[in-house]
């Protein structure tokens, strides 16, 4: 509990500036586009339908989709920006239809009066219609708030730092301390803005100007510190420090560590490390420079980037292959092969298997049609998943994504009957899963392989170095035990990589001096 309260204050930070600035951002757009609907009436439906039908699209699609839209623009499409966009996008509806709701709803006989007293209409709308609209716009913004704190957490897969870190990383890792903290500290967020926005609509309606103070200066505290912690991230450094990417799962948080530490070690470098992104905004991002390095998998690459289709070549050959590709596209550097392959293969709970006679995919076709699979989030869309399906004709009488440490807690328990596994996840051992056998060469080789972005190669060559050091170091075995060991044994990720490179330096020592005698003799 410990190390998770260490990082509250950056991540709570993080989702205040996402939350705040998001939020002042949608009402100064929504409430003046309410004013232009309430006056103009013909607009009013189209442009509702518009904010409506954002609102209708998945939190996590919309934070999604404005990675590739920014990457068009040639703006930053992961960290801080796609998720602020996204956000305000988010919060308009509530604002706006409430702002139109609120000016629609104001006593005609009221504004006749104004209007006969001879009032201007400007006037008559900031000294009449809007004091009297201003609770219900108060309650739209005080839903949108609401929303936007909750749906800042799903920042996380496109590189925002936020509480969500603390949900995505304790899910995949089943550190139930970390979705403690997170849950908790998203929920006493929301309910302090809550709070400060209520006492603002209660001072308004009882005209009671302490409150409308307090609130104030509340609210103008939390935008000071916000905006000053937000402008100092903002500010030049002397020294970008580098930045290494982890998709979302338990290998790649305890792999990304092993890369930053080795790089700080030998380098001396300062790293930051970027976790639980999507396999596509990873890549993009390494692209685009705004991360360094990251762990990939051939396969995916080979499926996803290359899109090759068809026969797969020996592994050696994909590797070599897929290296001389991404260099000459994008100047992207193959720095090392780790020496452990974590392939997608299809699992099973060993009795299950037993009972029906399965230990291949060719022999699981048959009953198909009467089990259930479960996959992560992207297999069920992958050219992996539509290969099997091609040369094995298999179909499953349900399909379910969910979450990848949930789903080998459903096959586990029987939810479901077959998961999309992989091959070095200790949960394998742990819950006694028989993975099948591929016969007929439908997925590719998945080897681990350093990716490394074209900054890193052209200005850090003691960083490269530093990376390269790792090849061939990691094999299969060692993967599992570390996965294992975060997974079952509840150790961090950090904690994890340390002890793998205590063991690795120590390892080169003897083996250096090994060589030192032999050379002597």
């Amino acid at each position: 509990m410990i190390d998770e309260l260490r990082l509250l204050p950056s991540y709570l930070t993080a989702h205040l500036q996402l939350v705040l600035f998001a939020i002042l951002i949608g009402t100064a757009l929504s409430i003046p586009l309410g004013i232009l609907l309430s006056r103009r009436a013909r607009f009013e439906q189209p442009l509702l339908f518009v904010a409506n039908t954002i609102q209708t699209i998945p939190a996590l699609a919309l934070l999604a989709l404005m990675v590739p839209l920014l990457a068009a623009l040639h703006l930053p499409s992961i960290g801080y920006l796609p998720a602020f966009v996204a956000l305000v996008l988010y919060s308009v509806l509530p604002i706006l239809r409430n702002t139109v709701t609120g000016l629609n709803d104001v006593d005609a006989a009221i504004v006749d009066a104004a209007r006969a007293v001879g009032m201007r209409p400007r006037d008559q709308l900031l000294r009449v219609e809007l004091p009297l609209a201003l609770p219900v716009i108060v309650a739209g913004i005080r839903t949108a708030m609401a929303w936007t704190v909750g749906m800042a957490t799903l920042s996380t897969p496109v590189g925002g730092l936020s509480l969500g870190n603390y949900i995505f990383s304790g899910l995949q890792t089943r550190n139930f301390n970390a979705l403690f903290v997170g849950c908790i500290a998203a929920a006493f967020l929301a309910l302090i803005l809550d709070a400060l926005l209520g006492l603002l609509s209660r001072g308004m309606q009882q005209r009671r100007r302490g409150l409308i103070v307090g609130a104030s200066v509340g609210f103008l505290v939390l935008y000071v510190y916000a905006g000053a912690s937000l402008a100092a991230q903002l500010l030049p450094k002397s020294q970008r420090p580098l930045v290494i990417g982890a998709k979302t799962f338990t290998e790649q948080y305890v792999l990304s560590e092993i890369l930053a530490q080795r790089i700080r070690d030998v380098g001396g470098r300062s790293v930051e490390i970027r976790q639980s992104l999507g396999s596509t905004v990873v890549f993009d991002a390494l692209k685009s420079g705004q991360i360094d390095a990251y762990v990939d998998y051939s396969g995916t690459l080979w499926a996803t980037i290359l899109n090759r289709k068809g026969t797969v070549p020996q592994r050696p050959q994909v590797v070599t292959e897929i290296g001389h590709y991404l260099r000459e596209k994008y100047g992207i550097g193959l720095i090392a092969t780790l020496g452990f392959e974590n392939a997608y293969a299809l699992a099973m709970r060993r009795e299950h298997a037993q009972k029906l006679g399965i230990s291949s995919i060719s022999e699981l076709v048959p009953y198909a049609d009467r089990l259930s699979i479960g996959a992560d989030y992207e297999f069920l869309q992958r050219a992996e998943w539509k290969s099997i399906v091609e040369k094995y004709g298999l179909r499953f009488a349900t399909q379910r994504s969910m979450d990848p440490s949930l789903m080998y807690e459903a096959v586990k328990r029987g939810g479901v009957d077959v998961i999309s596994a992989f091959t070095t996840d200790g949960r394998i051992l742990r819950y006694d899963l028989v993975l099948l056998a591929d016969d007929r060469g439908a997925i590719p080789p998945y080897d681990a392989i350093i990716l490394g972005g074209p900054r890193l190669l052209r200005e850090e060559p003691e960083s490269v170095q530093a990376l390269e050091s790792l090849d061939g170091h990691i094999d299969d075995n060692a993967m599992r035990q570390m996965n294992l060991m975060v997974d079952q044994d509840h150790q961090k990720p950090v904690a994890v990589a340390r002890d793998f490179l205590r063991r690795l330096v120590s390892s080169t020592r003897h083996q250096s001096k090994a060589r030192n005698l032999e050379g002597a003799h």
